[in-house]
């Protein structure tokens, strides 16, 4: 199924001749081990008996779903589960390291790298939740609609007895569609599938940036996380490190992005009793979870797992940072700390010593007030 549209073969929009193809095969398996020769048609017909009960318009579609369903269930799922898994005992790790908090991409507020990277963890977490959201309607199947969701030649409780039997093979709680002419004119779920791909891409994306950012230089970049090497350098400059798996994570994301696009597109083509866009639809689903489920788990071991601060780095930073003084506007109010802030970027000196300058509070006070670890929320070990 997940070669089912390619450059070099461009499966009917129905999905007949993949759903034909199938049907011949089998056939002439059985066949032959009945001691037929291939291609006989004879004691078992393609349509006759292999395609008995169904058609490409029910059976294309029932396949879509289920490889769908095992494709998230079994791969993408665990992906992301291990992915979260990493990201919380960063952040459990992280939880005491007080960092710069950025906005705009210029220095904010004093934080936390674990409070940073619980948000990070907080997105896995919704990942996976959005997946089991869209799962229950990726279980509901349109085998038993047969052409055009008549059910024609279909006999009673096909569709239940196919569900029950599915069921019961897969471990899934397939069952079957309460409208199975939907399940063929139109795949919306299909596209809400491709939707919570893109919105997980979008989410790892930012979280890869974030990463690759905060462990940039590692003398003239934020240098604030260190990346483990992953024993790539540059062709010409030599010990040079790069974040290549990041990298990988992002292209692959971009890639989910726009199949997404082509999902969306495909899936708005369905006119009236069929769409006939199924091969590209599942192609491109297919393919985003494929790539998703492999680059997440790479990710998760050779990055995110290995994962450490550069201390010194934060703790000059930390002390540098300007923005910290922002605790000082219910004391002196806002102009009077914006003077401060003013003075120690144009001085590049210290937002301490430029208050003290000022001559608008004095040490004592500023250094109880201005507790970068207390305004990041880290409590000391004797609290």
């Amino acid at each position: 199924m997940g070669r089912a549209f390619s450059s070099e073969h461009l499966a009917t929009g129905s999905g007949t001749q993949t759903n034909m193809n199938a049907n011949e095969v089998i056939a002439n398996r059985a066949n032959v081990l009945l001691g037929e020769g291939l291609g006989t048609k004879h004691p078992v017909h393609p349509n006759d008996h292999v395609n008995a009960s169904q058609s490409s318009n029910d059976s294309f579609p029932t396949v879509m779903h289920i490889s769908t369903a095992l494709q998230l269930t079994s791969q993408l799922r665990p992906a992301l589960v291990s992915l979260h898994a990493s990201l919380e005992e960063r952040a459990l790790a992280f939880n005491d390291v007080v960092k710069i908090a950025r906005t705009h991409l210029m220095d904010a507020v004093p934080t936390t790298m674990g409070r940073a990277f619980s948000a990070y963890a907080y997105q896995l977490q919704a990942a996976v939740q959005r997946i089991d959201d869209v799962l229950p309607r990726i279980m509901l199947l349109a085998q038993g609609g047969t052409a055009a969701g008549t059910g024609l030649n279909a006999p009673e409780h096909f569709a239940e007895r196919f569900c029950s039997e599915l069921a019961v093979s897969t471990g899934l709680p397939f069952q079957t569609h309460p409208n199975r002419l939907e399940g063929m004119a139109a795949h919306d779920t299909m596209v809400e599938v491709s939707g919570v791909l893109n919105t997980i891409a979008t989410s790892l994306v930012k979280i890869a940036n974030d990463i690759r950012l905060l462990g940039s230089g590692p003398r003239c970049g934020l240098g604030e996380l260190i990346i483990p090497d992953d024993g790539l350098t540059s062709s010409i400059m030599p010990g040079k490190r790069n974040p290549t798996i990041a990298e990988v994570l992002i292209q692959a994301c971009f890639q989910v992005m726009g199949n997404h696009q082509t999902v969306t597109l495909s899936g708005a083509s369905g006119l009236f009793e069929l769409n006939v866009a199924k091969p590209v639809i599942i192609y491109n689903v297919l393919q985003s979870i494929r790539i998703l489920s492999n680059t997440c788990k790479t990710f998760s071991e050779r990055v995110v797992a290995g994962l450490q601060v550069d201390a010194e780095r934060l703790a000059k930073n930390v002390n540098d940072a300007l923005l910290s003084v922002t605790v000082l506007n219910p004391v002196l109010g806002y102009d009077a700390v914006a003077q401060i802030t003013a003075l120690a970027l144009r001085d590049r000196i210290t937002p301490r010593a430029a208050a003290l300058a000022l001559g608008c509070i004095d040490a004592e006070t500023y250094d109880r007030l201005v507790n970068p670890t207390e305004m990041a929320g880290v409590r000391s070990s004797t609290s």
